[in-house]
Parts: C-alpha cells; structure tokens; sequence
C-alpha cells in the first residue's frame, strides 16, 4: 500500500463526493429515492440535505427506515461534527480512530480527508489506519489517542488521563470526545450492517469489518 497517495487520493476525491447527494449503500438497504419516501422521511431528508452536510451519504439512507430516529440522529451529528467545543483536528482524530476500531471502511473514506485538512499529520493518520499507534503526536493529540483508546480497550478512562483531558479540553471538551466516539461507533455499526461501501478502486489502510 502507498499510505501518502492513497491519502492525498482520497482527500481530493472526498471534497468532490462531499457535496454530491450520494448514498453509496450496497446491498442491503437500497437508497430511498425522494418520490418514494414516506413525509415523515422525506421531511428529514430535506433536513439533511439543507443542513451543512448536503447530502444523504453515509448512514442517513439506512436512518431513513426509522425517520424520527434518523431526525434525533442527524441533529447529535451536526453538533459533532460542526459545533463541538473540540478543534477539528481533534474531532476528526477521534473520528478516524473509531472508523479503524470498527474497520468502517466509508467512515474512513470520508473522514481521513478532513482530518488531513484540518490539519493532522499524514503520518498520524497512516498510523491510524494501520491499527498502531502514532510516532511525534503533538499534547493534544496524544491525549485523544489514549482517551479514546483506553476508553475502548478498557470501556472506561482512568484518572491520569482524565486529568489531562480536562486540562486540556475542559469538562465539556471532554463530553463532546466521548460523545464523538459515541455517536460515530453507531454510524460506523450502521454502515457496515447496510453495507454502506466507499466507491469502487478506492484504497483503503485495513480491511472491512468481517473480512
């Protein structure tokens, strides 16, 4: 594998998909054209695609089947994604993170761009996909790669680390970090029961869950 080409392949990939109203779900829960969905999911669908994402990518097609859900969904998303107390360059860490634990293959497809852009390392994020941990990772980042692997490994932080999270991010900074692992462990378990799969050719740092 070239982690570099693949990388920067796939960042300028992704600003293109980004903006395209594409659900690349396979075969289990066909996407949903508009004409056919119910009010109730066409309501949320035209949430979504007039909100700051653009599109129903992703999870959102399989959301979809329980509309009130996906509306609940979509809303803690956006917070996450767009309006949490963390830098960008965090957040998509910790995003990245959990799209490898789960072997989300999409969730990386989509998120390895924009932690590249906001400013993470290239070999921070090779680091990731491959499953080890990062060499040079600046305060903050360390401190996201241990709370967000301990938080995994042993399904609870201990208080060295803890510490050091709350100086750092704050009270607040630190529940936006285990609500981002939160929410993107229930879309990285979404895509790959719907079989939600990056475009065909696209590289990928590990294998998709279940293989």
């Amino acid at each position: 594998m070239r982690p570099m080409k693949t990388l920067l392949h796939a960042c300028a990939f992704g600003v293109v998909f980004t903006g395209a109203a594409l659900a690349l779900t396979g075969e289990r829960m066909a996407e949903i054209p508009l004409d056919k969905m119910s009010p109730a999911q066409r309501a949320v669908a035209e949430a979504i695609m007039s909100g700051p994402r653009k599109s129903l990518s992703g999870p959102f097609n399989a959301w979809l089947r329980s509309p009130e859900l996906a509306d609940r969904l979509q809303k803690v998303g956006e917070y996450l994604r767009f309006n949490t107390s963390l830098d960008k360059r965090l957040n998509e860490m910790a995003i990245i993170t959990t799209a490898q634990h789960w072997g989300a293959q999409y969730e990386w497809f989509a998120h390895a761009p924009l932690a590249l852009k906001a400013g993470l390392d290239p070999s921070i994020v090779a680091a990731i996909g491959a499953g080890r941990k990062p060499d040079k990772m600046k305060d903050d980042e360390a401190i996201i790669w241990e709370f967000t692997t301990q938080l995994r490994r042993e399904h609870r932080v201990d208080d060295a680390i803890y510490t050091r999270a709350v100086n750092a991010f704050g009270e607040q900074g630190v529940m936006d970090l285990i609500a981002v692992n939160g929410y993107y462990d229930l879309v990285s378990m979404t895509l790959n029961v719907a079989h939600v799969m990056p475009p065909t050719g696209e590289e990928m740092p590990f294998k998709q869950a279940g293989q």
